[in-house]
């Protein structure tokens, strides 16, 4: 097993996280009910069940990004760039389908 030296922001980038969480719950039930919607959408309705979920996760997206950029423009450039993979690879451990949008 490869074991990875923690990065200065790592931390910071989990606490931002949680605080998303539970700043932004009223959005993660919504994509919670648009994905079962989409599962349980019928052939005629899927199309536009599954348009919601994409709108729901790009605006998931577009908070994540938000609150990363937001951070990163108060910093050098390299020190943007390190927090912005720091937060990239957590993000992405905890909310996988919205940083594919990042």
């Amino acid at each position: 097993m490869i074991s990875r030296r923690r990065n200065r922001f790592d931390e910071l980038a989990q606490r931002q996280l949680d605080l998303f969480t539970e700043d932004k719950a009223d959005f993660l039930v919504e994509l919670e009910a648009a994905e079962r919607a989409y599962d349980a959408a019928n052939r005629e309705d899927a199309e536009d069940a599954y348009a919601e979920v994409q709108l729901v996760l790009d605006a998931g997206a577009d908070r994540l990004a938000d609150l990363r950029n937001a951070y990163a423009a108060t910093l050098d450039k390299d020190s943007a760039v390190e927090y912005e993979n720091a937060f990239g690879r957590a993000a992405t451990k905890r909310f996988a389908r919205l940083t594919g949008l990042l």
